[in-house]
């Protein structure tokens, strides 16, 4: 019987999240499926800007950036990351977290300093995460389209993505709730990061990288 297999999860948790709930329960999912043992930790985000955040961080097989932004710790959530893509370590980013793995790639590898969220209201005059139509159903500064269930997703042919999904699946039906996705202006840096755009929504909306 090999060791549980151990998953940091970046985030803050939110008993009222429904999102955080279904992350651990994703993982006893997959346990069950896999037939082995998975131990998940939530690691608070402003803990990740200490002096040990990394020790930390290397006990764990795998690391999950999690939904709920904006964090306790804008910084502590980019350090998280930043560890994971410097030392090549097993990575999941989920809504805030797949949106603060571009901002992270944008500020320390393509040095754009400001790169930010919109979410933030920092000022910055180089936002790569904006405002989409198809927003969170009742939180203030929703934009004012419909939200709710994105009929249709289309996966990249030959993606890791797709052949998680199975390798003849090329459009699939996800539940997409979010405020807020990559700006097209900024999709030139997910090349720039080598991180290709597997799927997308109905109207080319980056939906995973």
């Amino acid at each position: 019987m090999i060791n549980a297999v151990r998953i940091g999860i970046l985030g803050d948790f939110n008993p009222e999240f429904r999102s955080h709930h279904a992350i651990n329960d994703a993982l006893q999912h997959a346990a069950r499926k896999l037939d082995f043992k998975i131990e998940s930790e939530w690691i608070p985000t402003p803990s990740l800007t200490s002096a040990g955040a990394e020790k930390v961080l290397e006990s764990f097989d795998g690391l999950w950036a999690s939904p709920g932004s904006p964090y306790k710790s804008f910084d502590g959530m980019l350090k998280g990351i930043e560890f994971a893509r410097r030392c090549d370590w097993p990575f999941l980013g989920t809504c805030g977290g797949f949106q603060y793995a571009l901002i992270e790639f944008a500020r320390n590898v393509l040095g754009i300093a400001d790169a930010n969220s919109a979410e933030n209201n920092s000022g910055s005059k180089n936002v790569v995460i904006y405002p989409v139509a198809c927003a969170v159903p009742g939180r203030k500064g929703s934009a004012p389209k419909l939200s709710g269930m994105v009929p249709e997703i289309r996966l990249r042919p030959g993606s890791y993505l797709q052949s998680f999904y199975g390798k003849d699946k090329e459009i699939v039906t996800e539940e997409f709730f979010c405020n807020f996705e990559v700006n097209p202006d900024y999709e030139w840096a997910t090349m720039e990061a080598g991180f290709p755009v597997v799927a997308r929504g109905e109207q080319g909306e980056i939906r995973a990288i």
